[in-house]
């Protein structure tokens, strides 16, 4: 890797406390070469995110977890090396999270209560979980408060708020039809509240530690969306850079699990892929230390990156997603055999003239990619 060599010879070390736990100046480089990459940063950045990890001063982080499966807290642990354990426990201070603290009970919501006390309009918050609203919110209560309760009392009074995971922003699977709990997330819970959301079900560990990152080394949050989610994790559609995209253009569509073309990596539009209509970047951070992610295994995305998915996107395996420009406007189970044929004829016909105005006009610029517009049910 040369731009690992290069950044070595800037003389940038590991925290000592990283050391002390056996990860060595490579690998932390390496570290903070990924939140670089991740964050759509120029290599340059790697020393001051090396130089902020390494601070003195540990920032605390408060956790909650309300209507959740803790999921996205297993994909935050399952981050990239160093490990999160490292990243946790050297570089923030938690002083409370219900899955990774040692106290429980009354220690823990002390421990809680004086954290918003002490550190008032210093800490950073991060909410997991959506938050029930009908009957006083009596469906999740901790220590005998309710979750709307806890949520204003920490995250009105922290420095920086993030959600994780499609619960924590607009409800996700609690949400769902019929909705008994009356699940919000954390944004419909407090209106006016400035929060970053990372949504996934469960958003990659990776952008989670990216996130922080950013916040450790710039002092403020990344730039975000409309929707709140940062532009370096759901600036594109997972449509624009994933690995099948030649095959979409090319109108070649697996048409059933395990046919020939599902074997030779063909794009899976037509089994319900919702990744033309899906901003993330799971095609080019992938998951479990970049090895894979869910469209590359084979498995359509079901856009849980985005707002009422749970709903919006189900059969997952059958409605197909509207996209602009090429005339699909209606769900799998309305489309007939015959229509399948001629829209996959229409999609190789755009791909064919796509093709052809590049190279008898290589100075055209494309227009901007139209937002799509999601399906109402």
């Amino acid at each position: 890797m040369a731009g690992l060599a290069s950044t070595e010879d800037r003389g940038v070390s590991a925290a000592p406390l990283l050391e002390g736990r056996g990860v060595d100046r490579r690998s932390f480089l390496a570290f903070c070469g990924l939140m670089a990459s991740t964050l759509v940063l120029p290599e340059s950045y790697v020393p001051a995110i090396a130089k902020a990890l390494g601070a003195a001063k540990r920032p605390v982080l408060v956790w909650l977890e309300f209507q959740d499966c803790a999921g996205c807290t297993e994909s935050f642990l399952r981050a990239s090396n160093p490990s999160v354990g490292g990243l946790v426990l050297d570089t923030l201070s938690i002083n409370y999270h219900e899955t990774l603290m040692a106290a429980s009970g009354k220690d823990a919501e002390a421990l809680l209560k004086q954290t918003v006390g002490n550190e008032r309009g210093q800490y950073i918050a991060v909410v997991e979980g959506a938050i029930p609203t009908k009957d006083n919110g009596v469906y999740c209560t901790i220590g005998g408060r309710s979750a709307l309760d806890i949520a204003h009392e920490v995250c009105s009074n922290a420095a920086a708020v993030i959600t994780v995971g499609a619960c924590a922003f607009y409800g996700g699977w609690p949400s769902a039809n019929p909705d008994p709990t009356g699940a919000v997330g954390l944004g419909s819970a407090m209106p006016g509240t400035k929060i970053v959301n990372l949504p996934g079900c469960p958003p990659n560990g990776v952008n989670i530690t990216a996130t922080l990152v950013h916040f450790l080394t710039f002092g403020a949050m990344p730039e975000v969306d409309a929707m709140g989610r940062p532009l370096f994790a759901y600036g594109e559609l997972i449509h624009d850079s994933c690995e099948r995209r030649a095959h979409f253009d090319a109108g070649e569509f697996v048409q059933a699990w395990g046919d020939d073309a599902h074997r030779k990596g063909w794009c899976l539009y037509e089994m319900g892929c919702k990744g033309p209509e899906t901003h993330h970047n799971c095609a080019s951070v992938r998951w479990n230390d970049g090895t894979n992610w869910p469209v590359g295994a084979g498995h359509g995305c079901i856009g849980c990156s985005e707002p009422g998915f749970f709903d919006a996107d189900t059969p997952f395996y059958k409605r197909l997603p509207n996209v602009p420009g090429f005339g699909v406007q209606t769900t799998a189970d309305e489309i007939g055999v015959g229509i399948v044929a001629l829209t996959a004829a229409a999609f190789a016909t755009h791909g064919l003239i796509s093709i052809v105005r590049n190279r008898l006009q290589p100075e055209v610029v494309d227009e901007p990619t139209v937002p799509v517009e999601r399906e109402e049910n």
